[in-house]
């Protein structure tokens, strides 16, 4: 059964396309600066919004995404069901230091060197604090590290060091392959710096949004799998002990499945923001006619017994990725002995759909009942 079918349309360009997937937006390092927060309940911080590409990422001349006109009902019957009523987060509870443009690692793609940076927020009490890096979305064309300040802060305020991290994409001339590598380093990175920047090191969590929940789903499964450990730091660990996916992709083959017809033709088509990130720019390949391909970049190919604890949260309203995209990965990691919980948010779309004329797309998605299932995810896996 079809739902909810207002929004069709078709966006077309790198920033664009970053936007529309850069989900849920509404100083100790020579590049680094500092600042600090003073406490005072109310909303959470946002952040400024901006049309520029990031510095890490890039732009894709030919990126484009067709938003679907209808979505397929989701199985959610081994998946637990939130219904995103109820008051929003509020933050200023909890003082926190700010660490803004860290360079964590400086890779080099096609040539070219490109300064991937982080901004770290850290509670100002005593104590190291157990590790989340947050990876933003962007449709693997832009990485804007600022996105999602609100939920951010909140994670944080509730003690965690919370870093939101660059990575290379399409634009770059990248693949996924560059970005799961990107990811492991700035943990490889943190866990170097963890005394500098209060830090417990022995607790990592990885929480990803999109583009940025496949790539957390990546270094998730990827555990002890050195072929992403790539760069600096190589004496520090990349493991994680748990992965937060919010509405990330998975069997990158099915990506559309759930969704109309137009979508699939465009997800699926040689040059696809799909097939670019799995192939890298200019390739005519695509996953669906290739297996093995599809294969090495589907998250589900690498879990085993060192896969860390999952949750999986998506919208059954999701227009952009396709809502069995979670069912899928769910059911492959649990397979595979892995702990892994799918969450269906009713209702819920593909997080900010603000500048599409959808400005009440992403509030159920900072829903306490939303972020409390994350956070409290983190407390049993990570937290004390």
């Amino acid at each position: 059964m079809a739902i909810r079918s207002r929004l069709a349309v078709t966006v077309t360009g790198a920033v664009a396309l970053g936007l529309l997937l850069t989900a849920c937006s509404s100083g100790s390092s020579s590049t680094g600066s500092s600042s600090s927060s003073s406490s005072a309940l109310g909303a959470c911080p946002k952040e400024s919004t901006s049309t520029a590409a990031p510095e890490g990422g890039g732009t894709s001349s030919g990126a484009a995404i067709q938003i679907s006109k209808t979505v397929k009902a989701t199985d959610t019957s081994t998946s637990t069901v939130i219904d995103p009523t109820g008051p929003a987060i509020q933050c200023g509870q909890v003082d926190l230091t700010s660490h803004k443009d860290i360079v964590y690692s400086s890779p080099t793609t096609g040539g070219k060197k490109t300064d991937l940076k982080l901004d770290l927020q850290v509670p100002k009490d005593s104590g190291a604090k157990p590790l989340v890096v947050y990876i933003t979305g962007g449709g693997f064309v832009t990485d804007d590290k600022t996105a999602n300040l609100a939920q951010r802060t909140y994670v944080a305020e509730q003690g965690y060091a919370v870093a939101s991290i660059e990575y290379r994409t399409i634009g770059n001339g990248a693949t996924y392959k560059d970005g799961v590598a990107d990811v492991k380093s700035a943990i490889r990175y943190l866990r170097a710096h963890a005394d500098e920047y209060g830090i417990d090191g022995t607790k990592v969590a990885v929480w990803g949004q999109s583009a940025g929940g496949y790539l957390a789903a990546m270094a998730g499964t990827t555990n002890g799998d050195k072929q992403f450990d790539i760069g600096d730091n190589l004496d520090q660990s990349s493991e994680v002990q748990a992965v937060v996916d919010e509405f990330g992709a998975g069997d990158l083959s099915k990506i559309a499945d759930d969704l109309d017809a137009a979508t699939q033709k465009a997800y699926n088509a040689p040059g696809s923001f799909v097939n670019a990130y799995v192939f890298g720019p200019g390739s005519k390949k695509t996953v669906t006619s290739d297996a093995a391909a599809n294969a090495a970049a589907n998250p589900a190919s690498y879990s085993n017994s060192r896969t860390a604890p999952f949750i999986l949260l998506q919208g059954d309203n999701d227009h952009i990725i396709s809502p069995g995209q979670s069912l899928i990965l769910a059911d492959a990691l649990k397979a595979k002995g892995v702990d892994a919980t799918r969450y269906v948010v009713k209702g819920a779309n593909h997080g900010d759909m603000s500048f599409l004329g959808d400005p009440e797309a992403g509030i159920p998605w900072s829903t306490q009942k939303v972020m409390g299932t994350i956070t409290g995810f983190l407390d049993e896996r990570i937290g004390g």
